[in-house]
């Protein structure tokens, strides 16, 4: 094959056409945009998509970003709707269609059908005189420009725009909802952003029978055994009351065992860290691993309403339990 022009200096011809079709569209956005919004906002069923061909992949995005950021959406594949999909489609649903031209066959014969539901319908189209925009009740119009392939043939430009559009529809309506980041993480409790929004202290901290806790006056080697036993990297001391009076940690431990502490006779409140970080149960967990990454440490105890000791939270399990990646 030979390279018979400047490869670098063509992609970056293809960034400029794109760019450009979308500082164009971003102009066109007027009184057209804002009529979609608000029908989207007043919605009262779902936001249905549909578009054939690359404008149905770029739909099938958007339908994912509207439903994450708390519109319901989901994308209705135009030749499925004509055998039975059109189905899940109600009067008091919105259905976007999408198609450059206007003209696809696939999308434009939905019409009638809709039509008779008697849902809302709106045009994302570059073609003001098409048979879709004639059709639909709501329309957006993109501007004139090129695609981005050599050929002005393959839809680039376009659908990058039509991406970008449904970015901003989504991004906007969600704003206009209240729509809050509690929100976003229970619709996406799998992955590490749900997880930082959702999962809490209580929900990984050790507590019960499972804490490593001593009262007050106990020995050191009592603490070693209860910290032995737990399999933690910390021994909180309490009073009567589960106040909390102090902690030992493992590191604490060996600086001790290198200066021949004696284990059997040393009291814990002698060697314990006093006033110690302490975060409390119903804390985000991701904020605790902050805590503990800017106070350089490893483990604390975890507080009730009360400031009692309710249980110890480690650093490892928080990183185990897949919330920072």
């Amino acid at each position: 094959m030979d390279k018979k022009f400047d490869y670098i200096n063509e992609a970056k011809k293809v960034f400029d056409k794109e760019i450009e079709a979308l500082q164009k569209t971003r102009d066109a956005l007027g009184k057209d945009f804002e009529s979609i919004l608000n029908l989207i906002l007043d919605c009262e069923g779902k936001l249905i998509l549909t578009g054939m061909g690359k404008p149905g992949h770029i739909a099938t995005k958007m339908s994912a970003t509207f439903a994450s950021l708390g519109i319901p959406s989901f994308f209705m594949h135009p030749g499925e709707a004509m055998h039975g999909d059109l189905g899940m489609v109600e009067k008091k649903d919105v259905v976007m269609l999408m198609s450059y031209s206007g003209e696809s066959e696939e999308v434009t014969r939905l019409m009638p059908v809709l039509k008779e539901i008697g849902c809302k319908t709106i045009a994302i189209t570059g073609k003001p005189q098409s048979t879709l925009a004639q059709e639909c009740q709501y329309h957006f119009f993109f501007p004139e420009f090129e695609e981005a392939c050599y050929l002005h043939l393959a839809p680039t430009s376009s659908t990058t725009t039509l991406l970008v559009l449904g970015d901003a529809l989504a991004v906007i309506a969600s704003r206009a909802i209240n729509y809050t980041r509690d929100d976003f993480g229970l619709h996406h409790p799998a992955g590490a952003l749900g997880k930082k929004l959702l999962v809490k202290v209580k929900n990984l901290m050790y507590s019960g029978d499972e804490d490593a806790v001593v009262s007050e006056g106990s020995t050191l080697h009592q603490a070693i055994v209860e910290m032995s036993k737990k399999g933690l990297s910390m021994v909180t001391i309490v009073d009567t009351e589960d106040n909390i009076k102090g902690i030992i940690t493992d590191g604490d431990l060996r600086r001790m065992l290198d200066k021949n502490v004696d284990v059997y006779n040393a009291v814990v409140d002698d060697l314990m860290t006093k006033n110690p970080t302490t975060v409390d149960y119903r804390e985000m967990a991701v904020n605790a691993l902050q805590t503990m990454s800017d106070k350089k440490i490893t483990c604390m105890p975890v507080v009730d309403e009360e400031n009692k000791l309710v249980g110890t939270i480690l650093m490892q399990d928080i990183f185990k339990a897949g919330i920072v990646r």
